[in-house]
């Protein structure tokens, strides 16, 4: 830091330092943000449409915008949160998705059903990408009030229908590039194999 003097001013200039971007201290494996050339589901609760209409909106709008095609995504709509599992784990058997996207809102009352429902919906979509090995992305609201759900569906909170859309790419693509990866050691180790089999023939 250094002091000028001008017209009777003093004016203090710093001198900022510039350093390079850190880096990883491991190589590490991450998914890209490119969507392109990949097959999307939305499942959407109709129940709170209000809210998930807008989250729905956004989601469509991440995947454009990282690159996927409108043909590309599909839109499965159900009653409530409750049969959001159902649908994401038939539509993710099928085999025809790189990723499925849940979308619901669930807002708490005053009785013990939004507790049951939440752990319900939560573990079942768990269950179901771990089932199928096709990535979900947790795009369900569980809010204490409808305030909360705005500010989440576009306001204060951002949107998470729009992460949950960016989750589901970049999941997408790191599932493509470890089980790329994973091919390749298996081939590796099937060529050494190989070749020792030849070696004891001989």
């Amino acid at each position: 830091m250094r002091q000028v003097r001008r017209h009777g001013i003093t004016e203090k200039k710093v001198k900022l330092k510039v350093e390079s971007p850190p880096q990883a201290e491991f190589p590490t494996l991450e998914g890209s943000l490119n969507a392109a050339s990949k097959r999307f589901a939305l499942v959407v609760s109709r129940f709170n449409s209000f809210i998930t209409e807008r989250l729905l909106l956004s989601a469509c709008d991440g995947l454009l915008r990282s690159g996927a095609k409108r043909r590309d995504i599909d839109v499965v709509r159900v009653p409530g949160a409750f049969e959001v599992p159902l649908a994401a784990r038939t539509l993710a058997g099928t085999g025809e998705y790189d990723a499925i996207i849940c979308i619901g809102c669930l807002l708490r009352g005053d009785t013990a059903h939004y507790d049951v429902i939440v752990n319900e919906v939560t573990r079942g979509i768990g269950q179901s990408a771990q089932e199928t090995g096709v990535p979900h992305a947790f795009g369900v609201l569980t809010c204490d009030t409808l305030e909360q759900a705005i500010d989440r569906a576009g306001l204060k909170m951002g949107n998470k229908g729009f992460e949950a859309a960016l989750a589901a790419v970049e999941m997408a693509n790191l599932k493509k590039t470890v089980t790329g990866r994973s091919s390749l050691v298996v081939g590796k180790s099937k060529g050494k194999n190989k070749r020792k089999n030849e070696k004891s023939k001989r």
